[in-house]
């Protein structure tokens, strides 16, 4: 049977695409599936390890990458690892919560290495660990954040808007001055709650734009360039499962502080 070269080269391609096909077919089969993450899974972390805070101390007096890579692995289990734990499981329970504040185990921590380009201290490692959750979760999300600081000299949780770019502080002074009986609710929130804006950071005049505000508290609000809360926590809860609760909590507490900065209602 005679088989023209158009019909040939037809049958051929057909043969290679179903080839293709059945190739992509096996190996999507074979491949292992990722376990689907369920909502309600929470209890991994157990503390930071027996050697984090001791970690840190060490790294303070041995500052070169030679002590760092060998002993990089103890960082790695006492303090990696249980960091990322710890940010899923209180992600998992600010959801639970209805709170808006999660972080991606693998990204929501800081590096160690400093960056020392403009620096005076040329120390190459910071000698601390922290991570954030945020709105998105994303760890360069401006929107509000909540902060967990774990050192050896002092850890603590920290929350709120720092450093806000000038227009989205411009828009906070803004919410104070046009709406000062929500400020005062949120500011009496904070206190029921054992909680403070910080006055660390704040400038000696009023801004140009605000000249016209009368009332001493809000002049004294209208200063500030960050708009944060902080409460510390000591060694004991660094190494407890129950260190969870107690950011949740945390969360809960500051998250209408978050909603007030971005210019909404809060309850």
């Amino acid at each position: 049977m005679f088989l023209s070269p158009v019909w040939l080269y037809f049958s051929i391609l057909k043969c290679i695409e179903s080839a293709k096909f059945l190739r992509v077919n096996i190996e999507l089969s074979t491949m292992p599936r990722r376990p689907a993450v369920r909502e309600d899974h929470m209890g991994d972390f157990k503390g930071f390890g027996p050697k984090a805070l001791g970690f840190f101390k060490a790294l303070g007096f041995h500052q070169t990458k030679e002590w760092y890579d060998a002993n990089k692995p103890l960082y790695e289990e006492h303090v990696r690892a249980p960091f990322g734990l710890l940010i899923s499981d209180v992600s998992a329970g600010l959801a639970k919560k209805g709170v808006a504040l999660s972080g991606d185990p693998k990204k929501a921590l800081f590096r160690l290495n400093r960056d020392v380009r403009f620096s005076k201290n040329k120390s190459p490692y910071k000698t601390h660990a922290g991570a954030v959750l945020t709105r998105s979760g994303d760890k360069k999300d401006v929107n509000g954040l909540l902060y967990i600081h774990v050192d050896p000299t002092g850890c603590f949780l920290g929350g709120g808007f720092y450093h806000p770019e000038p227009p989205f502080l411009k828009d906070i002074r803004k919410v104070i001055r046009g709406r000062p009986d929500r400020y005062r609710e949120l500011v009496r929130h904070l206190k029921r709650r054992k909680l403070a804006l910080s006055e660390e950071d704040k400038l000696t005049r009023l801004p140009r734009d605000f000249k016209d505000v009368e009332e001493e508290d809000l002049i004294e609000a209208l200063k500030l360039k960050s708009f944060l809360v902080r409460a510390p926590f000591d060694d004991a809860e660094l190494k407890s499962p129950k260190l969870v609760d107690r950011i949740v909590r945390f969360g809960c507490d500051i998250d209408p502080l978050i909603v007030w900065g971005r210019g909404e209602d809060f309850r």
